[in-house]
């Protein structure tokens, strides 16, 4: 486990998604919830995984000049990446119930290990699943 000093929150696809498209409904909202954690001197991870899937929405909703530029601001060498290792793998697969709900997808209980490993329940997202498995969301902060 990697001990906090400073928050450290966990970021999803979709506030990647959000944060660079103007069309979708939580881009200004993302633009003040990333000043706030700038200004709280926040740790940001960013799971390759939600690099990925963000990647690849922006490819088919947006434009693939938008991913690719997305793809490079989000390189290991510009923001902190976490690879998926397998006990990432495995630690999300203790939450990965897709039975139970659609909204239980194994990109999201990646994010979920990925905080457990991290020991914090801050995750950027609007997605309201995190909240119901204990998390907090940046913009309930």
């Amino acid at each position: 486990m990697i001990k906090a000093t400073q928050p450290i929150v966990i970021v999803d696809a979709d506030s990647i998604v959000a944060q660079v498209s103007a069309n979708d409904s939580n881009h200004k909202k993302t633009f003040l919830l990333s000043e706030k954690l700038k200004s709280s001197k926040a740790r940001i991870i960013y799971p390759v995984t939600a690099i990925l899937e963000a990647v690849t929405v922006l490819q088919k909703k947006e434009s693939s000049v938008l991913a690719h530029a997305v793809a490079n601001l989000l390189m290991p060498s510009k923001v902190e990446v976490v690879q998926i290792d397998d006990e990432i793998l495995t630690s999300a697969m203790i939450y990965f119930e897709p039975t139970k709900s659609k909204k239980n997808t194994l990109f999201d209980c990646i994010i979920m290990a990925i905080a457990d490993d991290y020991e914090t329940d801050i995750i950027f997202s609007f997605d309201k699943f995190y909240k119901k498995q204990g998390y907090r969301l940046v913009g309930d902060l």
